[in-house]
């Protein structure tokens, strides 16, 4: 009997040591669980005009992209000619106007808040650093090639790194065709 108990203990001694030694090498590959994340904040509802025309076709909505390099359409095209003007959805603070890659691009951080606005192609009318208003004509809309043969501007919504849809910026009545009307009731006769 003791002889089998030396001999257990003999042969299971390596396993053990094994299991022991190996287990924490196992383990450096598996990342620790990720706490989950906050839900981020809602986008207020403040924009006050739409960037161009009245209630534009949306020729292309917003598709977040799975990953950040991913596919997808990081804001909306809307549906506008050459040359229209190009308003300030919000008030805001110019933080870029200029050409990128051959297009006109113009950012706007949205005051009050951790958003900014971005608008293309597009010949900005305003400088960095310039204060604009809700509305305010910032830039007149280029011809270029986003839409293909369509001409549209492409607008953006970010929060820090994180492309939002922009739509989200208007208001109810702004989005679905304007105030509630009463209207006179005709009198009963």
């Amino acid at each position: 009997m003791r002889y089998v108990t030396l001999w257990t203990l003999w042969t299971a001694l390596p396993l053990v040591l094994t299991a022991a030694l190996l287990s924490p090498l196992a383990w450096a590959d598996t990342p620790p669980p990720v706490p989950p994340t906050a839900p981020s904040p809602r986008v207020p509802a403040l924009a006050r005009a739409w960037p161009v025309g009245t209630r534009p076709p949306v020729l292309r909505g917003w598709r977040p992209p799975p990953t950040a390099y991913g596919p997808g359409h990081r804001g909306v095209d809307l549906a506008a000619p050459a040359g229209s003007p190009v308003r300030a959805v919000a008030p805001g603070r110019v933080l870029f106007a200029g050409r990128v890659a051959g297009r006109g691009v113009l950012s706007l951080e949205v005051r009050g808040t951790d958003l900014r606005t971005t608008y293309e192609p597009v010949r900005a009318s305003v400088g960095e650093g310039d204060q604009v208003e809700a509305g305010e004509v910032v830039g007149t809309l280029e011809a270029g090639a986003h839409c293909g043969t369509a001409p549209c501007l492409h607008w953006g919504l970010l929060r820090g790194g994180t492309y939002l849809d922009p739509l989200t910026l208007l208001p109810p009545w702004l989005l679905n065709g304007g105030p509630s009307r009463l209207l006179p009731v005709p009198p009963a006769g």
